[in-house]
């Protein structure tokens, strides 16, 4: 049997990350017919979208895709492809596990770290509500939320005022906090923490808390506990060992996947999955790095261990282990890594993304 899945190759570093994780995934054994397509900057400047059509057909068609990083602007420019694509093919569940890894440089090197960021991937402020500063409809807005607030008003001018709205729902919340208890469950995980402001923003965050509570009902199985952000923020700074599976909305969950990414040594170890009822698709939790582009430098774990996430969604369970080993085994041994993952970064010993891949892969040919 074989699998169709869509490899997106991104821009930046994309093009080599991608083609690494192709390579060790292939090697697991595994049969996949891969479905190449591009998206980014790259393709913008040729096609004039970000996005071509042909890609999104294909992740449609596959219901699966492996992307490689891609590049988005700050302030200007088109909007994130990352939240276009969750959005558009409903993939409401971000899942970025934070583990670490022996040889992984960390000031929690002697604290056991194995969290999974379990965040929203389709409300809150990343629903790109907004309006803009100067805008007719701004000024429409704003005076509306001013004459039918019964509490706080928007005290500064259309003309000087962006707005973006946070949408929280019930059927959101529910089923993204369903997601995280049938995560722990299915994982073997003790315990769900669920992150919130509900002490300031009573109306969204309220809302998502008393949701996330009425399911927890339902899983007496699972230990369950709420922190407020910032608290959450500090815990695990201190005391990350106690926390397991964490279910956030959409703002927090991409803040806090980061701090604990940074936890486990940083993004280029930080693997990501979104995950929806019709499809997936796999991507690391960092950038394109395109000041890298084509020096064949960056560390390619992420990516990699993205496509380990993508084997087990397939079911591929044998196959994703035997990955996550083979990476865990070459990191473990310090000779075949990248830069980053040296105790030293100038250290002149250090490899590329080609020739770390390829010790992936001869650790996962020598298991076979």
């Amino acid at each position: 049997m074989a699998y169709e899945v869509t490899l997106i190759t991104g821009d930046g570093t994309g093009p080599e990350l991608a083609e690494a994780a192709r390579k060790c995934i292939d090697a697991t054994g595994v049969k996949i017919n891969w479905d190449v397509q591009e998206a980014g900057v790259d393709v913008m400047a040729r096609t004039g979208t970000p996005l071509p059509d042909a890609t999104m057909e294909s992740v449609k068609r596959t219901h699966c895709a492996l992307k490689a990083p891609i590049t988005t602007p700050v302030g200007t420019g088109f909007r994130s492809i990352n939240v276009y694509l969750r959005q558009a093919l409903g993939l409401y569940a971000c899942v970025r596990p934070c583990k670490q890894y022996k040889g992984v440089r960390s000031f929690f090197e002697s604290v056991p770290i194995d969290l999974v960021i379990v965040r929203e991937n389709t409300e809150d402020l990343y629903a790109g509500v907004e309006f803009e500063r100067g805008k007719p409809e701004t000024a429409d807005l704003i005076k509306f939320v001013n004459e039918k607030s019964t509490g706080n008003k928007i005290k500064t001018g259309p003309q000087e005022t962006g707005v973006s709205i946070k949408p929280i729902s019930v059927s959101g919340s529910e089923r993204i906090v369903k997601y995280a208890f049938e995560y722990a469950r299915k994982h073997g995980r003790k315990k769900v923490t669920s992150v919130h402001k509900a002490n300031i923003m009573k109306y969204s965050d309220g809302l998502w808390l008393e949701v996330a509570r009425q399911v927890a009902a339902k899983y007496p199985d699972i230990e369950f506990e709420d922190r407020i952000v910032d608290n959450m923020c500090m815990q695990l700074v201190q005391k990350p060992e106690l926390y397991d599976v964490l279910v956030l909305p959409n703002l927090y969950g991409d803040v806090l996947s980061d701090l604990a990414a940074g936890l486990v040594g940083g993004l280029g170890v930080a693997p990501g999955a979104n995950i929806g009822p019709e499809g997936a698709v796999f991507e690391a939790t960092h950038g394109s790095a395109p000041k890298y582009k084509g020096k064949n430098k960056v560390n390619p774990t992420a990516v990699i261990l993205s496509g380990m996430l993508m084997l087990e969604h397939l079911g591929e369970t044998d196959a994703a282990k035997r990955l996550e080993k083979a990476v865990a085994d070459v990191i473990a041994e310090g000779k075949n890594v990248t830069y980053d993952l040296k105790p030293n970064r100038d250290d002149p010993s250090a490899v590329g993304t080609r020739e770390m891949a390829e010790a992936i892969v001869g650790r996962l040919k020598g298991a076979r």
